[in-house]
């Protein structure tokens, strides 16, 4: 929807909640990040203001109280009527809602310069389409979007283990965001061709090599994807990579100790095994 006045141009955008497609709001979305990103304005005085569901209108409008105050003291008069114009439009704004949105609310206001060098005022107030964690204040010469362009990803954050014979791999995945969040090297000793007590001896030496490698692998998973106040996993589910003997499976192989050691976590195990 669409509001002109002629000194102010307000764009308020609304989630529909009889929308199906997702991909439509993805689309809008990505071009209004791309309208915001190119907005510029002189001095501070475009306001970029992120609300998260439950939190309170009360709060960020006597935070914005204050903010006026403060900015009344700013010595370039240009600048300080901006911010002050730009202020008093973020609390008008405010007015029209009871309580914060269900996904939240964002707002971004203030004075841009066009391409043909005039000042023009805007507004852009919405619901996003997904709920926004994030919660920003910030006056500057642009308009911050960084937690928008976070809703593109996908909601499911799975974390993933890469693990073979030379080491292991932790990681995130969220849509097209991946993270390695640790790694480590690890040198297994291989088989020993002799025979009698050397080959047993040796046989017992690798095995508890294997062990505690795979040990300090379940042990590194729990602190990377349980969250230690909660006790609840951080992602959606696990997606664990690595060998596997087909022809000699033994609980020391990838998919029975991940079964083993993962499954507890509570949370979805894919595995993937070569």
């Amino acid at each position: 929807m669409l509001r002109r006045s002629a000194a102010y141009t307000t764009y308020s955008t609304m989630v529909d909640p009889q929308a199906k497609d997702e991909n439509i709001e993805i689309w809008k979305t990505k071009k209004l990040i791309k309208s915001l990103e190119a907005a510029r304005g002189n001095g501070t005085s475009m306001i970029s203001l992120i609300m998260p569901p439950r939190d309170q209108i009360s709060r960020v409008t006597k935070m914005l109280g204050d903010e006026f105050g403060t900015a009344s003291n700013i010595k370039s008069r240009v600048n300080r009527q901006s911010v002050l114009g730009a202020i008093t439009s973020a609390l008008q704004r405010l007015k029209l809602y009871n309580k914060v949105p269900p996904n939240g609310l964002v707002l971004y206001t203030g004075t841009i310069v066009t391409e043909e060098g005039k000042e023009k005022k805007v507004t852009i107030d919405f619901e996003p389409f997904r709920p926004i964690n994030a919660s920003l204040y910030l006056c500057d010469n642009k308009f911050h979007t960084e937690a928008l362009s976070e809703l593109l990803e996908s909601g499911d954050k799975f974390g993933f283990i890469v693990m073979d014979g030379s080491g292991t791999l932790f990681g995130t995945l969220s849509g097209n965001s991946r993270e390695v969040l640790h790694k480590f090297d690890v040198d297994l000793p291989k088989k020993h061709g002799r025979g009698g007590q050397s080959a047993l001896r040796f046989g017992r030496l690798r095995m508890e090599k294997r062990h505690n490698y795979l040990r300090k692998t379940a042990e590194l998973a729990k602190q990377l994807y349980i969250n230690p106040v909660t006790n609840q996993p951080n992602v959606s589910g696990l997606i664990l990579a690595g060998k596997l003997n087909k022809a000699r499976p033994s609980p020391c192989d990838s998919h029975a100790w991940a079964w083993a050691s993962l499954t507890n976590m509570n949370m979805t195990l894919f595995v993937f095994v070569c």
